[in-house]
């Protein structure tokens, strides 16, 4: 019998190095629904009791396990082997998404944690691992009940009801290792002129080397930019010979090779640019009218995980067959080989925060919200594809809520919460102007919302950073149905 590994596409095109291994497949599982296995010291076990097939969460057929109960924390367990050239520089491991709190662990060893269920995280594990045979362990707790924890549309009840459907527990999207030297790309952002034909960026490097980014289309070669000796954050501009816009329906991509000493990244990106003229929406200075489908995320044998990758292409084929442009993908962070499609296809897209589930009355909300969304942007901000984010969507709650929540961010001298630390300033002005954008736009015609979203991206995008590095810091496709299922 020939195994195939699950999901064995890269699912990162748009940073992706030959030295990397897809983790994939069977994984030992066990289900710890009275959240002690810590204290049990289950990252220490040898094995667990049951098996899973990952990316695909337990709640799914795909997976093996098809528990569609309420599951308060699982755990995964598998044997990795790694070689002396693999230990010769770095080392990292890659979650494209655990829900909710992940905790990481390589023989037994903690080596990082991540809050939130929907963004994709790293941890270098280089120190950790030994040549021959090492454990990876993830404990994975979730609680879609609870009023601080953003769920999307995961039901919160024990069925599916309305539009919430089967909720999602642990691991959903590929884990792998990538291998690099040990002067390393860290990540670049790229942001286009299609006006002067040219691409300005931003790259973090660790280490220092030889820096060359050169740009290709349909193989030829367009520009370059090189520096001796770049280390640290570097930013440069790139003048293209050849201009080939990014249009919907068409989407021109140029790819990029990115070269650090002995290290090398194949990226890529999309010529375009993206402004409003009064209620006009203009893609290269063109009116584009979207006609976009409301797209959940859901599938019907892998809940929030798509079986295969054919099936993410199939998503965007159906609904341009359907005679729409784009599409609002609706409370879920969608993976980013979904957007990969998204781009080389000329499909349009919103990026959306799931938002659904959490108390904005509670002060702690902010903890729920701000970090990841701004991890979601971080991620996706080289995507030509997505051209408007929406952090905030149907909040379900009513006005004296509301004006209680605006006075608790707006007025927070007035409140006395000692079991939770007081917001920085610079938290308090990101959350209450992400609240007042979200309270007045749900009170206009749909029609005029998307202008003032857009607008309020560049105000974002300018602040995200701080505000991050400050909650780091103090931590307190359809919409295929699963509602058939129990949830």
């Amino acid at each position: 019998m020939i195994f195939v590994t699950p999901r064995a596409e890269h699912p990162n095109p748009q940073f992706e190095r030959k030295t990397w291994r897809n983790l994939n497949g069977e994984w030992e599982f066990e289900i710890d629904n009275s959240v002690s296995g810590t204290e049990r010291e289950l990252y220490k076990a040898d094995k667990l009791s049951g098996k899973i097939t990952v990316p695909f969460c337990p709640e799914s057929v795909l997976s093996g396990v098809g528990n569609t109960d309420f599951m308060n924390c699982v755990w995964y367990r598998r044997e990795i082997e790694i070689t002396p050239d693999e230990l010769d520089g770095r080392v990292f491991i890659h979650f494209g998404a655990v829900d909710y709190k992940a905790t990481v662990y390589i023989n037994g060893t903690e080596a990082c944690t991540h809050k939130g269920g929907y963004v994709s995280f790293k941890a270098e594990i280089t120190r950790l691992l030994h040549i021959g045979t090492n454990s990876v362990t993830v404990c994975a707790e979730d609680d879609v009940r609870s009023p601080l924890i953003p769920r999307g549309k995961q039901s919160e009840k024990f069925f599916s009801h309305g539009c919430d459907y089967t909720r999602t527990t642990g691991i959903w999207q590929t884990v792998w290792l990538e291998f690099t030297p040990k002067n390393y790309i860290d990540k670049i952002r790229i942001i286009p002129n299609a006006e002067n034909s040219s691409i300005s960026f931003t790259a973090s490097l660790c280490g220092k080397a030889l820096l060359k980014i050169e740009a290709f289309y349909d193989g030829r070669s367009v520009g370059c930019f090189d520096m001796a000796e770049a280390g640290g954050c570097i930013a440069g501009e790139i003048k293209l010979s050849e201009t080939h816009l990014w249009e919907v329906g068409c989407g021109r991509l140029y790819d990029l090779k990115i070269t650090f000493g002995d290290d090398e990244v194949s990226s890529y990106f999309g010529l375009r640019s993206v402004r409003l003229d009064g209620y006009k929406f203009l893609i290269n200075g063109e009116s584009v009218f979207q006609r976009l489908v409301l797209d959940q995320g859901f599938y019907p044998d892998g809940i929030y995980t798509a079986p295969d990758d054919d099936a993410l292409i199939n998503d965007i084929k159906l609904s341009l067959a359907a005679g729409f442009n784009g599409a609002r993908l609706h409370q879920k962070v969608f993976e980013e080989r979904f957007l990969y499609h998204c781009d080389r296809l000329g499909y349009i897209v919103w990026g959306e925060f799931p938002n659904w589930g959490l108390d904005y009355s509670d002060p702690s909300a902010v903890y729920g919200i701000l970090p990841e969304w701004c991890e979601e942007v971080e991620r996706d901000f080289n995507h030509p594809s997505i051209i408007g984010w929406w952090p905030f969507n149907e909040k379900w709650t009513d006005v004296s809520r509301e004006m209680t929540c605006l006075k608790l961010f707006t007025e927070p001298q007035s409140i006395s919460t000692p079991h939770v630390r007081a917001l920085t300033r610079a938290e308090t002005s990101m959350l209450s102007r992400i609240y007042l954008m979200s309270t007045i736009t749900s009170r206009i015609p749909k029609s005029s919302r998307f202008a003032m979203t857009s607008s309020y991206r560049t105000g974002l995008s300018m602040t995200n950073k701080a505000t991050a590095s400050n909650t780091t810091a103090n931590p307190p496709s359809s919409a295929n149905t699963a509602e058939s299922n129990g949830s």
